[in-house]
């Protein structure tokens, strides 16, 4: 019997890369002799993270819509069309069973040149509110797995599968480390801790207010696990200096999320979906700041989706300057509210995402 080959096409970020390597894993984890080759965006993550997993990946010159800026979408129609006809030729040359997408630039010129080669494909929905993309390509996809209810605003009943969204296992796995991560950021067993999550590169807004409120949380007597991201990192040690107060564990990137999810008694984070599916695994409590600066503010419905559980507390990014630190140390002294949002955060949790869409890939390929 001849290896299935399956193509995963997406990344741009950890929030579509991580996910799409979990799935890549769960697809040799059923059938080992499957052959997988990833489709990225030239000069993006997942050039760099897919063969440090150990696959194969083919790069695609594409970019998305630029908002900001109309004159760097002048050549965005001609690297569509490059990229289909690129897409086209990897199908001819991989010759290919399925097709998967996990959302990101290269997901949207493969996934179309395997609807014109009558490629069943599946899309991974990450978001509470589909892109345009995605609502297109949903038309002729077999299935489309989601991580939130309400799905079928935007695509038809029949084809959606509620997965959730595939994790990195390994970043959950918090139980009985509690200890070992104290000891790993040198912090106190005696003092309370927040943790902040802005994503690899970072969130200038969770920093510059987490900078704004820095002497509450130092009076408070609280300690505080400050994921900074690349980008800021420096800025903000030269600004506190080396010997920047004890209880300030200041980090560019977080390299053991399980230890830094085990130290946490409350964590403030963005809201992307592959983060929010994290958090409800390990169900601490919460403070969602949104990113407003994404297509369709998609992280402001993700985060009301856990609000409307009552499974999250929700800071708008305009506010958190003044709002965030003050809510959060409110939150740190509120065990009933913990409690509340933890168990509420926790059923939400679909911690075998990666197997359920593998199962579903496989049986695209069997019919």
């Amino acid at each position: 019997m001849k290896s299935k080959k399956i193509i995963i096409s997406g990344g741009g970020t950890g929030g579509h890369i991580f996910p799409a390597i979990a799935i890549a894993n769960a697809l040799k984890k059923l059938d080992p002799a499957t052959e997988i080759l990833f489709v990225g965006a030239n000069g993006r993550m997942e050039m760099e993270k897919v063969p440090a997993a150990g696959y194969k990946i083919i790069g695609l010159d594409i970019q998305g819509i630029q908002r900001k800026s109309l004159w760097k979408n002048v050549m965005f129609p001609v690297k569509l069309i490059l990229s289909v006809r690129k897409s086209l030729q990897i199908i001819k040359d991989f010759k290919p069973d399925a097709a998967v997408g996990v959302g990101g630039y290269a997901s949207g010129p493969l996934l179309y040149a395997a609807s014109l080669k009558d490629i069943p494909y599946l899309i991974q929905e990450q978001n509470s509110y589909a892109g345009i993309t995605n609502k297109w390509l949903g038309k002729k996809a077999r299935k489309i797995c989601v991580a939130f209810d309400g799905m079928n605003r935007f695509f038809s009943f029949q084809k959606i599968i509620k997965t959730g969204n595939p994790i990195r296992k390994e970043s959950v796995n918090i139980a009985g480390k509690h200890m070992q991560a104290l000891e790993l950021y040198k912090l106190s067993a005696f003092k309370k801790t927040i943790l902040v999550i802005g994503g690899s590169l970072g969130a200038r807004t969770l920093n510059n207010s987490i900078m704004a409120g820095l002497d509450k949380i130092i009076a408070a007597d609280v300690q505080i696990i400050w994921q900074t991201g690349k980008v800021y990192y420096k800025g903000i040690i030269e600004k506190l200096g080396e010997d920047h107060h004890p209880d300030i564990k200041i980090k560019e990137f977080l390299h053991r999320m399980d230890l830094a999810y085990a130290a946490a008694d409350i964590i403030i984070s963005r809201a992307g979906a592959g983060t929010i599916a994290e958090l409800c695994v390990i169900k601490k409590p919460v403070l969602l700041v949104p990113s407003p600066n994404v297509a369709e503010d998609h992280q402001t419905k993700n985060a009301l989706a856990l609000v409307e559980e009552n499974a999250a507390l929700f800071v708008a990014d305009r506010d958190a300057g003044t709002n965030l630190v003050d809510k959060a140390l409110e939150l740190l002294n509120d065990m009933e509210m913990q409690k509340r949002l933890s168990v509420n955060i926790g059923k939400m949790a679909m911690p075998d995402a990666d197997e359920v869409i593998a199962k579903e890939v496989m049986k695209m390929v069997r019919s």
